[in-house]
């Protein structure tokens, strides 16, 4: 059988011109997260499987890459936000709070691939742990929108839609969940593909008979049609005035607004978000044109801990994968070109030069130059040639003449121009 040169179906090889676009995006990643005084962590990609499977009825879990290892059921991680949570918990009662943390993790879920999903992917997390208030949200959306304006996005380019579970839940709990509360979590893991599979399909799902909602299809209808509302007043008329899930997503915009970013941010009741764990605000960015799925998305999930085994704590996050920005940026011509870095080539003529371009090559390297050392005895035409397509600045001719002088000669690639450079002894 012949050997595959393809990587597994959704999964990505990194030669080197795309490793520098990602390490590129990363690094804007972390310049976004250490400008904000978030500190970086990092967790096991294979992880106990139990971490991941929640009895909500939410496609993550049947998306997981599982095995079983030595008795162990051992999971890939499908997201970072339950690794994070196992962390806090290890650490609870001596972690410093509000704790800000974020991650860059390679993740993988087995999903039907469109463009813009993969069943491998990068994704830049931020969380707040320990922060009850709106206020922690505020901070992250700011960072979403540092993060666009860093990439050079254009400020009309992208769109941030965002809503309330909290709101959600005690509007169907006065009204179509009133005597089945339970009903609310698989009830948000089927109107999350309201955008995937339109609102008639969402209303059979509701009415299923065999599923785990069960409405009346006309309570089914009226969910539908409170999540094509897009007027906070209006969603939240059934609720009292102080009603803490209308006050906090009021008092978010008015934050919002003084980070810059309100005219930049909608509410939109159909954000509902696809993980049974969040339990107040949640959001989603999305390009305006609507060529692509969520750019990013999180909320609030004060209740994560508990549902692992901890304490009950506060917290709030968001990811933000590679693969959608990326598809963006190249839709909107704003993927830079990255040539590959390379201050110096040295050659050595022959081998009875080459101790002394060993010499040299470390000489500058410990400057901190990056320096390639031709290792075979080729031509010094196709060693010029070789180093000019590789983007270097300069080369270091090391023959006999050089040797015996105790000089290498330097060319200038861009100018060429010749220098002398001392040979280190």
């Amino acid at each position: 059988m012949a050997q595959k040169l393809q990587p597994p179906r959704g999964t990505r090889d990194f030669y080197p011109e795309e490793l520098r676009v990602r390490s590129w995006l990363f690094a804007h990643f972390r310049a976004v997260a250490d400008g904000f005084g978030f500190e970086e962590v990092d967790a096991p990609v294979v992880e106990h499987e139990e971490l991941f499977t929640r009895k909500a009825g939410e496609e993550i879990v049947e998306q997981l890459y599982h095995f079983e290892l030595h008795g162990r059921r051992l999971a890939l991680r499908p997201e970072m936000t339950p690794s994070i949570a196992r962390m806090v918990m290890a650490r609870a009662g001596s972690l410093p709070l509000p704790a800000r943390w974020f991650a860059l993790t390679q993740n993988w879920r087995y999903e039907r691939m469109t463009r813009g999903r993969r069943r491998e992917h990068y994704q830049w997390n931020m969380d707040v742990w320990g922060e009850p208030r709106i206020t922690a949200e505020a901070e992250l959306i700011g960072a979403i929108f540092a993060l666009l304006d860093r990439l050079g996005v254009p400020r009309d380019a992208v769109r941030m839609r965002l809503s309330s579970r909290a709101l959600l839940e005690e509007t169907l709990r006065a009204g179509v969940l009133a005597r089945r509360p339970e009903a609310f979590a698989p009830l948000c893991v089927v109107i999350d593909k309201l955008d995937k599979i339109g609102a008639d399909a969402v209303v059979d799902l509701l009415t299923d008979p065999q599923g785990k909602v069960q409405l009346a299809r006309p309570d089914a209808q009226q969910v539908v049609d409170w999540l094509g509302l897009r007027d906070l007043e209006t969603a939240a008329e059934g609720l009292a005035a102080d009603a803490a899930p209308r006050a906090q997503l009021a008092e978010l915009f008015d934050w919002l607004d003084a980070y810059g970013v309100a005219d930049r941010v909608e509410f939109d009741t159909s954000i509902v978000r696809g993980l049974a764990y969040y339990t107040g605000t949640v959001f989603e960015a999305f390009d305006t044109a609507r060529n692509l799925r969520a750019i990013c998305g999180g909320g609030r999930y004060d209740r994560l801990l508990q549902t692992l085994g901890g304490p009950a704590l506060p917290a709030v996050g968001f990811g933000f994968g590679d693969v959608v920005i990326l598809e963006l940026l190249q839709d909107l011509g704003s993927l830079p070109e990255l040539p590959r870095e390379l201050d110096a080539v040295v050659f050595a003529f022959g081998d009875a030069e080459r101790p002394a371009a060993i010499r040299l090559a470390a000489q500058l390297r410990g400057a901190g130059e990056r320096v390639e050392l031709v290792l075979a005895n080729a031509k010094l035409k196709r060693v010029l040639a070789d180093a000019s397509r590789s983007g270097a600045l300069r080369v270091y001719l090391v023959g006999p003449d050089e040797v015996t002088h105790g000089e290498a000669l330097v060319r200038d690639l861009a100018s060429g121009e010749q220098s002398r450079h001392p040979l280190p002894v």
